[in-house]
């Protein structure tokens, strides 16, 4: 339908003629004028909120030894893992550099991480200081709890809902952050190079649905998690630029990888190699993690493992003392806000180590046995009035029960 000569702008009420330029739709139409005031109120927006063009970068990436110089901040020990993660994260997003800036036809693949090694010996801490460096989002999901799509658990694409809330559904920050999914080896093929011809919903299916989203593919995702159903509204990540860390205790993989250095095979020659039998996860491969019960393709899509050695009494220490984080230089900081100067006596700290290797808790033993013998001292020690407090090996026996 053609239009009168004459009409007015919606937003400024000023007269327009048919041969002026101007915008139309449904609401009215808006002048020039009008147009040229809303793009630069829509420029001045994005650049007071910061908003990012697409595939523009933002995030402060260290050279693998500035990264490991700040891990060793951290984590102590650990030296080959801390290196092999260095190198791993700064390929992996100095491949997400350069491929936003430019079109090499050369494809650079990314190189997903399994850490490797026992219950509290620093693998998510590793993880978790990582991502904290380079200040991209970061989640972590337990594979225990997903199962194989129609039964009752978890989706595995439920892990990016919370990659999600953790980019505060900044869906283009998700997509460059990291996922790390603790214990593993729990979905491990039951009968490992023996499958069993029954289901096994959260094993063999899990590893299965995993595989696309390690790799990179489109995945519709819930944003509030949970299980999809057909009214649910979806956000759309692409998993190809998400660094995803994975980590297990893999018990009983030491046995594995000796039998397998101890087969005699046929081109397979063991003479003059001096194996250390204290630490066998340091010879670990992809063929162990197979006979272990992962899939062969989810092995492809780890290329980069590495160990996590147990830690010895002088590591244990140190973790006590020395990182910024240090359990001990923790407790000090609590009380100094009461005003209460704490020191905790040599034979004390000797004493929590002790305690941490008979009960074989690795590093995150040493925050129970300190938190079960300074819970009554922080509930007592703030309303007594004294200005120095020193926790002996005496006192932290009794409240060990020793």
């Amino acid at each position: 339908m053609p239009r009168k000569n004459t009409d007015f702008c919606s937003f400024c009420g000023k007269a327009i003629k048919r041969t002026d330029f101007f915008v139309t739709g449904i609401a009215g139409i808006i002048c020039e004028e009008c147009t040229i005031a809303l793009g630069n109120i829509h420029k001045d927006y994005c650049s007071q909120f910061g908003k990012r063009k697409k595939n523009e970068l933002k995030f402060n990436l260290l050279k693998p030894v500035e990264i490991k110089e700040k891990l060793d901040e951290y984590v102590i020990g650990q030296e080959e893992a801390k290196k092999v993660i260095s190198v791993a994260v700064y390929n992996h997003y100095k491949r997400l550099l350069h491929t936003a800036q430019d079109n090499n036809e050369v494809e650079l693949e990314k190189s997903n991480i399994l850490l490797v090694g026992e219950t509290g010996t620093g693998k998510t801490l590793l993880a978790k200081t990582i991502a904290r460096l380079l200040d991209v989002p970061f989640c972590i999901a337990d594979a225990t709890v997903f199962t194989e799509a129609g039964y009752v658990g978890e989706d595995v694409e439920s892990i990016l809902s919370r990659l999600l809330q953790a980019a505060d559904y900044d869906v283009e920050k998700a997509e460059r952050g990291i996922v790390f999914i603790d214990e593993i080896d729990k979905i491990a093929r039951k009968g490992a190079d023996n499958p069993s011809i029954t289901r096994d919903v959260s094993g063999e299916g899990v590893q299965q649905a995993m595989l696309k989203l390690l790799e990179g593919t489109t995945v519709n995702v819930a944003p509030e998690g949970g299980r999809k159903h057909p009214e649910q509204k979806f956000t759309v990540v692409n998993t190809q630029n998400i660094l995803f860390i994975a980590s297990g205790a893999f018990n009983q993989m030491d046995k594995i990888i000796a039998e397998r250095l101890n087969t005699n095979r046929i081109g397979y020659n063991q003479k003059n190699r001096v194996l250390d039998k204290n630490n066998m996860m340091q010879y670990i491969t992809a063929q162990d993690l197979k006979s272990f019960g992962l899939i062969p393709e989810l092995c492809g899509r780890f290329p980069m493992i590495t160990y996590l050695s147990s830690l010895e009494r002088e590591a244990l220490r140190r973790i006590l003392l020395e990182p910024k984080n240090a359990l001990i230089k923790q407790y000090e900081r609590l009380f100094i806000f009461d005003g209460i100067d704490l020191k905790f006596t040599e034979d004390t700290i000797d004493y929590i180590v002790d305690k941490t290797i008979t009960l074989k808790l690795g590093a995150r033993g040493l925050r129970s046995i300190m938190e079960r013998i300074m819970t009554n001292a922080m509930y007592e020690f703030p309303s007594t009035g004294k200005k120095k407090i020193e926790i002996d090996r005496k006192y932290a026996e009794s409240q060990m029960g020793n």
